[in-house]
Order: structure tokens, then sequence, then C-alpha cells
């Protein structure tokens, strides 16, 4: 899955509710995941089966006003050179203002599929004053009130239509890692001492990386692909909103990994972006492992690792099966560590367990802590399998699949865990009616 939509338009035209109601029809199974930071900029939208990556740059715009306006205009450029397709948002309680006009003349030369939503329209006065906007030379015009919803299943419903499902295979390719994080947190140099040459540009000029790059890892009997959110960045006189960017690379990047390495800087910590980073490859599935690079400057004690390990793992609850390693990209310590892990975690991903061995494991864990009585019913747990996913999933079949609460669903994950390997891995669970 790696259709991504950017939403875009000036500020207070409604652009962040809009994001939210798209994301509900998944919210359920986004925000059951407690640690997923609220102010996300971006998300995974979920409508008739069909999914995609969905940016919301309002989130990416500073608060100075006398750079409003260049900022914004900067995101409309990389909105089109990065995501496939635009939703360009304006408000119908305004009317069109010139800065509406100038993002307007942008998105007219790009091939790619515009959408020009007029949010606030709630009442027939208002569908009458949203023709206006037909001046603004964009084809299509959706009419929408992101408070209540309506008129966004339209919007929905143009989207997928341009997405095109891709039957997932069984096919093994060679494992795909790919590196993620901020902005200056040391990805080029992790690259360039894992391969053992000066592949990319590394300065200490945030954001020196452009594009993605892969390479094909072939060393020590191990063979993989890396997928690095890091080229040579091409010239360009504006100086990039980087966070922004870095973001929608690092979205495609996931999209086409199964493992990714989350390098955070030592000195700052796991931050609040972070945490989004990895709450949302947990939420497409991916393996993770967390490299804290920079260790070699950090000033250490006899238990600095094991408290920033503890600290790190708070942040990123209730998901804390994820190995961490400390490692200076620099100095190259720990570096080959960083391989025999992420391939590990690779494996763990891919495993498959066998459904005798999976029962026999798992009833005999439940019968020792049996489920909470609901309303007077006892529940009984009687057969488990694995489905055939490619994230580990696995259905319990039980008498009462809607009454099993979250403590005991955490529960069962952990036991998996524990008896099955699975560290750096997301599992999912369903119950079914036996």
């Amino acid at each position: 899955m790696s259709y991504t939509i950017a939403i875009v338009g000036r500020p207070n035209v409604g652009k962040s509710t809009f994001f939210n109601r798209m994301l509900e029809q998944r919210k359920a199974i986004v925000d059951d995941v407690s640690g997923v930071t609220r102010d996300r900029q971006y998300g995974i939208a979920d409508w008739n089966g069909k999914t995609f990556n969905l940016i919301d740059t309002g989130g990416f715009v500073p608060d100075s006003a006398d750079i409003f306006e260049t900022e914004i205009r900067k995101q409309v450029k990389i909105a089109i050179e990065e995501a496939d397709a635009i939703i360009f948002m304006v408000d119908v309680a305004s009317g069109i203002t010139t800065l509406d006009e100038n993002m307007a003349a942008m998105l007219r030369r790009t091939p790619k599929p515009v959408y020009l939503v007029v949010n606030k329209v709630d009442n027939h006065q208002r569908q009458i004053d949203a023709t206006e906007f037909y001046s603004l030379g964009i084809d299509t015009i959706y009419n929408v009130s992101s408070i209540s919803g309506s008129g966004t299943g339209e919007v929905l419903d143009a989207i997928c239509e341009k997405i095109e499902v891709v039957e997932e295979t069984e096919k093994v390719e060679l494992p795909k890692f790919a590196i993620i994080g901020q902005p200056n947190v040391g990805k080029s140099s992790l690259l360039n001492a894992l391969i053992g040459q000066e592949r990319t540009i590394v300065s200490d000029i945030a954001g020196t990386t452009r594009d993605t790059i892969h390479t094909h890892y072939n060393l020590y009997n191990k063979e993989f692909i890396l997928i690095d959110t890091a080229g040579i960045r091409k010239k360009n006189k504006e100086k990039d909103d980087l966070e922004f960017y870095s973001i929608i690379r690092a979205i495609r990047a996931m999209d086409e990994a199964d493992v990714c390495l989350i390098v955070i800087d030592a000195e700052k910590g796991m931050t609040a972006q972070d945490v989004s980073i990895f709450s949302l490859a947990t939420r497409k599935g991916k393996g993770v492992v967390v490299l804290v690079n920079k260790w070699d400057v950090m000033e250490k004690g006899t238990n600095t690792a094991r408290d920033y390990e503890k600290e790190l793992k708070e942040k990123i609850a209730p998901f804390t099966d994820v190995p961490i390693l400390f490692i200076s990209a620099k100095e190259k310590t720990r570096i080959f560590k960083v391989i025999e892990i992420g391939l590990n975690v690779f494996e763990s991903k891919s495993r498959r367990i066998a459904t005798s061995k999976l029962n026999e494991v798992m009833l005999k864990v439940i019968e020792g802590y049996t489920a909470p009585v609901v309303r007077g019913h006892s529940i009984k747990i009687k057969f488990i399998t694995q489905l055939p996913t490619h994230v580990p999933s696995f259905a319990f079949f039980t008498n009462f699949p809607d009454d099993i609460k979250m403590p005991y669903r955490n529960y069962l994950e952990n036991q998996l865990r524990t008896h099955f390997d699975f560290k750096g891995v997301p599992i999912r669970i369903f119950f079914r009616k036996k």
C-alpha cells in the first residue's frame, strides 16, 4: 500500500477536522494503540476495502505570520512533487482569497489528480455560494461539512476509484530494511557504515538527503535490500520544509519495507515525532528495530543504557517488545549487530507456527488463566490458528468473541510473544465465534 494523498490549503479552512473525519473509518483499529500521538499529522485511511496514506499539511506550518504564505506555498510544491494525489481545501464561509488563487494556479499545472473540497457547506445557501469556487479552474468540486461528515463519502469514492488493489502474493523476496528517522539523526552515516563506502553525501546540514536509495547488500553470507530515505539533494533555491518532506519520504519507504530501522538521536531522545513514526510503522504491520545513534557522545554511568531503554519503552508502550540497539554510525559501533537483529526480526515476521503446536502451547496457557466471566457467562477458547497474512495474525475461536476485553487480549499477546519469539513484530489477534 503506497498510495499517498496530501491535504493542502490555507490555515483555518478545516483541514485537520476533515483529516480526522477521513480516518474515522479506521479509527477503531488505529486508536486502540495507546501511545499514538494525538497530534498525528498522518494516518491510514480505509474505504470500501482500499487503503491509502493521508497526510495533513496543517500541522507542518509554522506559527509566525510573516512566513505563513511562503511556507504554505512550499508545502504545496512538496505535495505536488511527492504525493500521488492532492486534496485542495477551501472554506465557503470566507470565499476565495488571494492565497487560494495562488495555490489553485500551482495545482492546475500538475498532472496528478486534484480534488477541490469546499468545506463548511452545511445548508442550501452555502451550496449556492460554493459554486464561486468553479472560477479556480479545477474541474470537480466536492461540497463537504467536515464537522458533520456530509459529503466526505463522495470524496473517498472518487479517491478510491484511482487506487488499484494489488493482490498480496506469497512470493519470497529478499528482506527489505528501511532506514527511517528525522533529519540529521545519522541515517546516511549508518548506510555508509553498513555498506563500507561513501554511497551518500553526509554532512551536518539536516536534510542533505533527498531521494530513497535502494542498496543491495550481499556480504558475510547476509543478503537484503536497504532502503534509505537518503539520496543526493537536488539543488533547490528554496529551502524545503524538511519535516514535512522527510515524513512523506519515510511513509513511502515504510510501505516498501519489511522491517523499519528507526534511527533516533541519543542526545535528543525519542521525540513525539519519533513516536508517531514508530506508531505508524506498527500500524502498517512492519517489523521494528530502534537504533539509538551517536551513543559515543553520551556521558555514561553504570546504568545509563538501562535507564535510557526504560524511558524509551515508556514512550512507545504498549508495544515494548522491540529490540533497542545503542550504536554509533560514525565510530561503527555495533553496526553489524543492526544487520543481525534486523534479519532476526524479519524471520520472526515471516514465522508460521504449526496449528498443533499453537494449540498445544496456548490452550495450556489459557487453562492456567481463563478470561474473566462476563454477565454470568464463562468464556471458553477452544481452538487457535494462525491466519495466512503478512503480519503475524491469530484467530482464537470462542463462545463469546465480543466479550473478551483488552487486558485479556494483551495477556494472550504477551504469551504468544513469550513462547514463539515475535520480538520487534506487531501481532494481531482476532476473536471468532466457534
